[in-house]
């Protein structure tokens, strides 16, 4: 099959990669999405060697089970064991053995094929286009917030990020809490936050440090830590959503002094993304971007790269 594969240093393009042989169910790929996390991997996080990719939309080719055979499925990507603690209490994506579509000792999304376990597939409405199914897994990241804190529609919240994640978010959010701020540094992509009646900034202001009761880093980089340091009230709580592959240190001398929680936030429950974009309460044509062909996937990763880019897609 043809793969793009990641030897810890490049990506190789093979014609003649082996395809999945196992007792999972395989599937053929439709579309695949290139996300931040994928390039914080060509930057050396999680050290994987592998086929990238964990966003997609496939049809069942193979499976045990005849009804999903033809049925055009999205993955949750983490596999766990099924036999430790965390398995048997239905955290597969908390096990230490687990693999990880793209991401940890599992090939990913920018292939022909792929291979899950069956309890990792959701089969989608027609409703759904191609192009929306790659927004779930992210957009089920979105809705991960919600189940970490309890939101209280008084609050005052910010999302420090403009990009493809922070886009969802801000839009689970504002479900929530109408009082929803985003600040940004792209203006082309601020504009298409302002669509979806969600105001934006540029920069912070002294009138905005320490005046909001959640903040939600979502800037792939060190200096969106900072910024969310700054906007978060005393004993407020900062959303951690970025992963970045940087060796800088962070400064958390503020996260002591004004006594914040920090959470950690990575994958959500499928359902409620499906859900969302079934009933159109989240929107995401408006972050649809470019779709080249898997064998152009370097030039897609570089226009994935620009500040200015929304979601990219790979159709093998």
């Amino acid at each position: 099959m043809k793969a793009a594969y990641f030897d810890g240093q490049k990506i190789i393009f093979d014609t003649n990669y082996q395809k999945p042989n196992s007792d999972e169910v395989l599937v053929r790929v439709n579309l695949a999405g290139i996300c931040g996390t994928d390039l914080e991997i060509l930057d050396g996080y999680m050290k994987y060697h592998g086929i990238l990719g964990h966003e997609f939309v496939g049809i069942v080719e193979k499976a045990d089970n005849p009804d999903l055979i033809g049925k055009r499925v999205v993955g949750e990507i983490n596999a766990g064991c099924g036999v430790c603690e965390s398995c048997t209490k239905g955290m597969e994506r908390h096990c230490s053995n687990r693999t990880v579509l793209g991401i940890l000792k599992r090939d990913g999304t920018f292939a022909e094929f792929l291979s899950l376990p069956e309890k990792n597939l959701h089969v989608l409405p027609d409703s759904v286009t191609d192009e929306q199914a790659v927004f779930v897994e992210p957009l089920a990241a979105a809705f991960e917030i919600k189940e970490q804190v309890k939101l209280e529609p008084q609050w005052n919240v910010a999302v420090v990020g403009d990009g493809r994640l922070a886009q969802l978010i801000l839009q689970v959010l504002k479900l929530s809490c109408p009082n929803t701020i985003c600040f940004g540094k792209h203006t082309s992509k601020l504009a298409s936050v302002e669509k979806l009646g969600i105001k934006t900034k540029i920069g912070i202001e002294s009138i905005d440090e320490q005046s909001f009761d959640l903040v939600v880093e979502a800037t792939g980089s060190n200096s969106g830590f900072a910024d969310a340091m700054k906007l978060v009230k005393p004993r407020g709580t900062v959303i951690l959503k970025s992963t970045i592959a940087s060796k800088e240190n962070l400064d958390l001398t503020p996260t002591v002094v004004n006594e914040i929680t920090l959470i950690g936030s990575r994958c959500g429950l499928f359902k409620p993304a499906i859900d969302a974009l079934v009933t159109g309460i989240v929107s995401v044509d408006g972050l649809i971007d470019s779709t080249f062909p898997l064998e152009k996937f370097q030039e897609a990763i570089e226009y994935a790269k620009k500040s200015d880019s929304l979601k990219v897609f790979l159709k093998p």
